[in-house]
């Protein structure tokens, strides 16, 4: 895969998007004992990165198949992306959704007018239901992770990111079902800087951890965390891309989670969602790791349930 398609699909998707803002907090850089430069997805369209892949989904689709629409399984962030990626195109969106996904992920897909469909909150119920749409609709079905042009797509944050500081150490990025850090990495490789790639999970679901250490996808017997967004697995797509290119994957506890999000809100004034704060708090655990270094954090997204939050 040539690194510069990341290029090429900024440059397709880029009236689609945000250029979302670099923000930095000197107090996080003393407690890190690093330099470091937050991607604020959480300020993206739909509140989250996903919206970058979506659309460039979307856009690569034909026109036949784009009359047709598009399908997704998603529990949240992807399913407000393709459903508001697709009413900009304008094209239907088809979501399905298990009955567990937040309710306030839920109203944001009915604003941006994607067609929900519940099922059971089972990958095999929300492959079924999907394929059950495709059979009966024509749609075409967009993997919220495994899919090129998705990854491609995603890489787009870290792209930005580089263009602004190109000389960063490191990037670090959450992982659930691999779309983003892949991305991440096939931006990085474009810039040729040396810059490190580095995933972030919760123990609870540290699939991509032991897929790295074992050289084949893994997956999770239980996913009991807070991150809603990470529960999902790699995929054959996206694997490849990550065993060859990240660095490692640093786990992190529910406490640890929690905790970055309070620290984000307090000392940044910025609302993330659990998904994001595991790379801040992986962050936070590297500190000798990235001592001195100037590192890139993807803050994923923001939606969050203000009435449930943690802390």
């Amino acid at each position: 895969m040539k690194t510069n398609l990341v290029a090429n699909c900024h440059k397709a998707i880029t009236n689609y998007i945000h250029h979302t803002p670099v923000l930095s907090s000197s107090l996080i850089n003393d407690i890190v004992g690093a330099e470091l430069f937050f991607k604020c997805e959480n300020f993206q369209r739909a509140g989250s990165y996903k919206i970058r892949g979506a659309t460039n989904a979307i856009l690569n689709l034909s026109e036949e198949q784009k009359s047709k629409g598009v399908v997704t399984h998603s529990s949240g962030n992807f399913a407000q992306a393709l459903s508001l990626a697709a009413k900009s195109i304008g094209i239907r969106a088809y979501i399905v959704m298990p009955t567990s996904a937040p309710q306030v992920k839920m109203e944001a897909v009915k604003q941006y007018e994607g067609d929900i469909i519940l099922c059971e909150p089972t990958l095999e119920a929300r492959e079924k239901t999907a394929q059950d749409i495709v059979d009966k609709t024509g749609a075409t079905f967009i993997h919220p992770s495994n899919n090129t042009n998705v990854i491609i797509g995603q890489g787009t944050a870290a792209f930005e990111l580089l263009n602004k500081h190109a000389n960063l150490d490191a990037i670090f990025c959450p992982v659930g079902g691999g779309g983003l850090i892949a991305g991440t990495c096939l931006a990085v490789n474009s810039h040729q800087n040396g810059c490190l790639v580095y995933g972030a999970e919760p123990f609870e679901a540290d699939d991509a951890y032991r897929s790295l250490i074992s050289g084949k996808i893994e997956t999770n017997d239980t996913t009991n965390t807070i991150a809603d967004g990470l529960k999902t697995q790699l995929g054959d797509k996206n694997f490849p891309i990550i065993k060859e290119h990240v660095s490692s994957i640093i786990r992190v506890t529910e406490e640890d989670i929690i905790e970055a999000m309070q620290l984000v809100w307090e000392r940044m004034k910025i609302i993330i969602e659990p998904s994001s704060a595991v790379t801040v708090a992986a962050t936070i655990k590297s500190k000798l790791l990235v001592k001195g270094k100037k590192v890139g954090i993807v803050i994923s997204g923001g939606n969050v349930d203000l009435a449930k939050l943690p802390f």
